[in-house]
């Protein structure tokens, strides 16, 4: 475990067990007075150190598993909580952290989920999120073998959170909203409007929106509006005129104007992808000097498994 002082810029650690020394093997002197992003490294998911920076940002609690690295460059996996600690005043005081190694864990837990993998029946449920994945590991890209990991892994979660959601409400009657806090939150911290009336979705559109969610999280947390200090991102929602599907608008309000060579990487192509074929629908996206604009029209039927 350790402690921060939040009252002081970059919140220095100001207490750090054995425990965490006898992980890390780094020495007191080399710890106190420290950011602990002395962790992280070149392999390090940079989605999870925004899941870190907005709930610290918010002054919440988050718990977000993290590749970090040992003194001695060794990695390991770290299962990090994170909590605020305010005063009687309410402002905060210090953060609290604890880490547990979940290297091993995670090594056994692989190999059995893969013998588990070899005895599950796939049904028609899960076809539709094959799919999905599918496309994730065939279009994600990255020099770095963790790194790629990394990029899927994050992606892979955002689809278990929307397929917990879906098994929470037995598969009928998911509400739109929650399926977008559920995705934006983490990223957004307080920095998000939300605004719709309730809509309730097919099942089969959950997954495939819930990933297109995730990416437009991603990317305004780090290219968009929620990578600079004055940026907002406002969410709304409507039914369409017929009453079958919604319309969706996301708005970035002081977000860096991307370059006219910009690359179009995985997370426009996976949207585009989710959006269009998937999901039947379409989307328009406008950059302005205010920032960036994106409307989203997805009708009633889900994806089919063709």
């Amino acid at each position: 475990m350790v402690v921060t002082d939040g009252r002081k810029p970059d919140l220095p650690i100001v207490l750090a067990n054995k425990a965490f020394l006898e992980l890390t093997g780094y020495p007191a002197q080399e710890v106190l007075g420290r950011n602990c992003r002395f962790l992280q490294g070149p392999a390090t998911s940079p989605i999870a150190v925004a899941e870190i920076r907005a709930a610290i940002a918010g002054e919440r609690e988050v718990s977000v598993e993290i590749l970090n690295y040992k003194k001695s460059g060794e990695q390991f996996w770290n299962r990090l909580h994170l909590s605020p600690v305010h005063g009687d005043d309410g402002k905060i005081l210090y953060f609290f952290g604890s880490q547990i190694d979940m290297t091993e864990y995670r090594r056994i837990e692989a190999l059995e989920a893969s013998e588990h993998r070899l005895l599950m029946e796939v049904d028609h449920r899960s076809k539709n999120v094959l799919a999905i994945v599918d496309s994730i590991v065939r279009l994600s890209n990255a020099d770095d073998p963790a790194l790629y990991a990394a990029a899927i892994q994050h992606r892979v979660q955002a689809l278990a959170r929307a397929h917990t959601l879906l098994a929470a409400r037995g598969w009928t009657n998911i509400s739109l909203e929650e399926l977008i806090r559920q995705q934006v939150t983490p990223f957004a911290a307080t920095r998000a409007i939300f605004n719709g009336p309730d809509i309730n979705m097919p099942a089969p559109v959950v997954q495939p929106l819930a990933l297109v969610l995730h990416e437009l999280a991603v990317n305004a947390a780090h290219h968009g509006a929620l990578a600079v200090a004055q940026g907002r991102l406002s969410i709304s929602w409507k039914p369409r005129p017929s009453g079958a599907g919604f319309y969706i608008r996301w708005q970035e309000v002081g977000a860096p104007t991307p370059p006219k060579l910009a690359k179009r990487g995985f997370g426009t192509v996976i949207v585009g992808a989710m959006v269009e074929k998937q999901l039947k629908g379409r989307l328009q996206k406008i950059w302005s000097d205010e920032g960036l604009l994106i409307d989203i029209e997805i009708p009633s039927a889900g994806p089919t498994c063709a």
